[in-house]
């Protein structure tokens, strides 16, 4: 079979085919291709602009003005020894932790770009540095879907537990690095100027933010394709064949996809202790939709998209693991609110100007913490090597 997929005119054929029933569907049903693509829009607006642009501001502002490279001299002695990866890359896993998807991943090829980091080391950090935002985790998912702030807070450190263990099972990958010579170490860190800082970040700000709306968009209309025509549905029949019971292997399927569609899915009566799981698996592994996002940083930078894509199906796993660990050793009741059934619809309903706010302030909080952060550290070396001069 694989041999036959290998062939250029057997894939073009099946490509030309897929096209086809693509145009179709669009033809067939038109108004859920619209409906599709109105909630993406709407998301979009509301959710993924404010949320993602002022971070990939700041972590453009982060690498471009050097802070990066003085962050990563103080962090090498505990990034390299525990993720076998440079100083500067701490910037790209609290940027990752604090903004979402796919603000760790963009500032990982960011890292990379500049030099500050090897392929090796860039591709150990795109396995685990791609997270969940606690907003998303800890109001959506705890307080929207579970209606209980405490499976959030469950969720949210079972979440950045399975990262930092992610991150420290792929510290093996690709064997030992070879470290700088003190020569390289010391030379100045090359940064720009202000204005040139601001101006490209906000530029490439802006076009990531478009091509990640496109991906929502798009993979908005698929979803509604799929569930127009059964296809969903006849899936999750092929999934039950395997195990799964056919209403945990819908809930599956569109959390492989995308998402905010297979969180929402969760509600429900339920045994609680599943649907968390679930929950934990959806979130670390993020759905398709989001891989799309991160690939599309990714196609021409030569970084490897396997060794991503295999970091996050472990991240899903083991938080899963952990959560059902958790929820067995101290079993949680949290009923699921009614008012939040819909809660893609709730998270496209939140107020543009209150999100981008929220949004805008936090980016410039992390922005402050960092330079306080660089500018204690730079004079602190300052004053270590006046004393050793004397």
């Amino acid at each position: 079979m694989l041999a036959i997929l290998r062939k250029k005119g057997v894939r073009d054929g099946l490509l030309g085919l897929a096209l086809l029933i693509c145009a179709a569907a669009l033809v067939l049903v038109p108004q859920e291709a619209m409906a599709g693509a109105k909630d993406g829009l709407t998301l979009c607006f509301n959710v993924i602009v404010p949320s993602l642009f002022p971070f990939f501001v700041l972590s453009s502002l982060v690498v471009d003005l050097g802070l990066a490279a003085y962050l990563g001299r103080a962090m090498e002695g505990l990034m390299r020894p525990l993720f076998r990866v440079s100083g500067s890359c701490a910037a790209a896993v609290a940027l990752g932790f604090i903004g979402g998807y796919p603000v760790g991943a963009r500032t990982a090829l960011q890292l990379y770009q500049q030099g500050l980091c090897s392929r090796t080391e860039a591709e150990r950090l795109l396995a685990f540095c791609n997270n969940s935002g606690p907003a998303f985790i800890l109001g959506v998912v705890g307080a929207g879907v579970f209606g209980d702030g405490r499976v959030g807070l469950l969720l949210y450190l079972t979440h950045a537990l399975a990262s930092v263990m992610v991150g420290l099972i792929f510290r093996f990958y690709g064997g030992a690095v070879k470290s700088k010579n003190p020569s390289q170490r010391s030379k100045p860190i090359s940064t720009v100027t202000l204005p040139a800082a601001f101006t490209g970040a906000v530029t490439r700000a802006m076009q990531s933010t478009l091509n990640i709306c496109a991906f929502v968009v798009f993979f908005a209309v698929v979803l509604r394709l799929l569930s127009a025509f059964g296809v969903l549905s006849l899936v999750a029949r092929g999934l039950s064949l395997l195990g799964f019971r056919e209403e945990w292997a819908k809930r599956l399927v569109a959390g492989l996809l995308e998402l905010s569609s297979g969180v929402s899915s969760l509600r429900g009566e339920a045994q609680l202790a599943g649907r968390v799981s679930t929950a934990a698996f959806m979130l670390g592994w993020a759905g398709l939709s989001v891989h799309c996002q991160v690939l599309s940083f990714l196609s021409d930078s030569g970084l490897s998209v396997r060794v991503y894509l295999a970091g996050k199906l472990c991240h899903g796993l083991i938080a899963a693991g952990l959560t059902y660990f958790v929820t067995r050793l101290f079993p949680l009741s949290a009923p699921v609110a009614d008012y939040l059934i819909e809660q893609t619809e709730s998270i496209a309903a939140l107020d543009f100007s209150t999100a981008l706010v929220l949004s805008t302030v936090a980016a410039f909080g992390a922005w402050v913490a960092i330079t306080a952060l660089c500018g204690t550290l730079l004079r602190k070396k300052c004053g270590k090597s006046r004393t050793d001069g004397v």
